[in-house]
Formats: C-alpha cells, structure tokens, sequence
C-alpha cells in the first residue's frame, strides 16, 4: 500500500509562498473539507476538517498564480508528521498532506492542472 491522500475543498487563507535561498519555492495554506450527516434526530450535520498542505517547485508557484482565500480545488499527496518540542518541553506532533498534483475546481478560474 502507499501513503496516497485525496481532498477536495476550500482554501482557509491565502497561499504563503517563500522562495528559499536555494531558489526552490514553497507554498504552505489550509485547506477545509466538509462532510454531512445525520444525527440520530434525523437532523443534518455538517462537519468540517482542517488540514495543513505544503508544495513545492513548479506546482507550488502555480498555487501562488491561481489560488487564493477561498479557492476550491482538489489536491493529491502524502501524509506526513513530525514530532517536536515546544518552549515548555511538551512533545508536539504536526501533520501535514505534501502535495504532488493539483486540479483547480473553480469554475471563474482558468482551467489549470499541475504538477
């Protein structure tokens, strides 16, 4: 099996992009996804989740170029984790989806697909 993820949502916030010293670019954003059901009172429920995505090199700049707040698009990648330290010695994890392919789903933006 392989670490392969799909989303389909909205951007939370605008795309930082960092270009490194190295040349190499990077975009970071939050992507949320919504999902429904029904409660046990027959009522419907909208749950939405939040995830932390990165790019880099060409898809990255494209990110920066066609998306913005509230952008909808699909993306796919990998899950990722870190473990660290906060200032108080509190071991920390931090969960990310490194992004390899991006579809934009927007109907008023161009129709781009990147990798």
């Amino acid at each position: 099996m392989r670490n392969r993820v799909t989303l389909i949502g909205r951007l939370g916030k605008e795309p930082e992009i960092t270009k490194l010293e190295s040349g190499k670019i990077k975009a970071r954003f939050t992507l949320a996804t919504n999902d429904s059901y029904r409660n046990n009172e027959g009522e419907t429920v909208e749950d939405t989740e939040w995830h932390n995505l990165i790019a880099w090199g060409k898809l990255a700049e494209n990110i920066g170029k066609y998306l913005k707040k509230g952008s909808e698009a699909a993306f796919e990648g990998k899950i990722t984790s870190r473990k660290y330290e906060d200032k108080d010695g509190v071991s920390r994890y931090y969960t990310e989806i490194v992004l390899n392919d991006m579809l934009l789903l927007d109907k008023k933006m161009p129709e781009a697909q990147a990798k």
